[in-house]
């Protein structure tokens, strides 16, 4: 978003969020609310301005991250979901949370992999009603089940298009807010595109406008382009590897200091490796995992279910004599000791770490794998 630009909530957006959150009545279970739109349309700000109204009515919100190119709290190539219990004061302020349940999806866009992505999305679906929706009044009279935020990617043409229908069908949301441009031809069909035709289910299709426009009345696009974004989220992640009070504002700080960071130890006999959305040949591994970001992931019992990921990590070398990887992460070491599965896609270290002058880089493979 705009740092230099206050973010503004127009009077539809205000109004739209507090229909969600009133709901028909103080009895009627928990919104569901789907947010989908064309690319810098506003989901993002709307769905966090929404979570922050709901914030006012229920004591915690469930948010689902389905945009695994711009993510909100967690980086980038993830599938989410997350809890939240606290109001967000400054909208333009991206935090880092860690997530219920995380999957590794690996790339900035569902187009490699649409059928994965689905499945990761309804599995975490499942996931929140199974455990927030379906409970037993009776025993837990309490109990009013949390709300849920789902934020879609601005991909809603095409392929993107069909996925976003399939999304629609499967969680059958009680609210739907799509948001408009002023290039009409990027938005989506009027009225619930998503239902087939002669289906008269009865459907809450609340529809904004972007708030960003100009004196024109044209969409405003962001300041900031979505790598630099994804750049920063990374940054932003691999910066919990130390204190808060460490001096790690510029990129050579942190360059700096990752490059002098003990690494963790990890046996490779204890880790399987996954190169997602491509095949690599095996004598390759090593050398395709080398000084790349991996998702760090505990595999499931049942084949059905995908393996949860805990996090992210840096694979600093590899020491094949030693059947030793050396990972830098911000997970802690106990949850590391459960990770069985790293799970390689096409996240990239960002450029500019791998560009700061004099510092020991660590993420130049000749300098990292070692062989025997």
């Amino acid at each position: 978003m705009d740092e230099e630009r206050p973010i503004f909530i127009p009077d539809e957006w205000s109004d739209a969020a507090e229909t969600i959150a009133i709901g028909d009545s103080i009895t009627s279970p928990p919104p569901v609310t789907l947010i989908c739109g064309p690319k810098n349309s506003g989901k993002t700000t709307f769905s966090r301005h929404l979570v922050n109204i709901l914030l006012q009515r229920y004591k915690k919100v469930a948010y689902l991250e389905t945009d695994v190119g711009q993510t909100l709290f967690t980086p980038p190539g993830c599938l989410s979901l997350t809890t939240i219990d606290k109001i967000t004061t400054d909208l333009k302020i991206a935090c880092l949370k860690t997530p219920e349940r995380c999957f590794f999806f690996g790339d900035i866009s569902s187009k490699r992999d649409p059928t994965t992505y689905l499945k990761s999305i309804f599995s975490l679906y499942d996931y929140y009603w199974n455990k927030y929706c379906m409970f037993n009044k009776r025993e837990n009279p309490g109990n009013t089940g949390l709300p849920l935020v789902i934020n879609t990617p601005g991909w809603v043409k095409g392929i993107g298009y069909d996925i976003l229908v399939d999304m629609l069908k499967y969680i059958a949301p009680t609210h739907v807010v799509k948001i408009c441009i002023s290039a009409e031809s990027k938005n989506l069909p009027t009225g619930p595109f998503w239902l087939d035709e002669g289906d008269d289910t009865a459907v809450n299709l609340i529809e904004v406008n972007s708030a960003r426009q100009d004196s024109l009345k044209r969409s405003i696009l962001k300041s900031n382009n979505a790598r630099d974004l994804r750049d920063q989220r990374i940054l932003d992640y691999f910066k919990q590897c130390f204190p808060t009070d460490l001096n790690v504002i510029f990129i050579k700080d942190l360059a700096n200091a990752l490059a002098s960071h003990p690494p963790y130890e990890i046996s490779i006999s204890s880790v399987k490796i996954k190169h997602l959305h491509c095949q690599v040949p095996t004598a390759e591994t090593f050398y395709s995992l080398n000084a790349t970001i991996v998702g760090l992931a505990v595999s499931s019992a049942d084949y059905e279910h995908l393996p949860s990921c805990v996090g992210l990590g840096i694979v600093r070398g590899i020491d094949t004599s030693k059947q030793l990887l050396y990972i830098i992460t911000p997970v802690p070491q106990n949850i590391l000791e459960k990770v069985d599965l790293l799970l390689q896609g096409f996240i990239q270290i960002p450029t500019c770490l791998l560009q700061v002058q004099g510092c020991n880089s660590p993420y130049m493979s000749a300098n990292v794998l070692l062989t025997s």
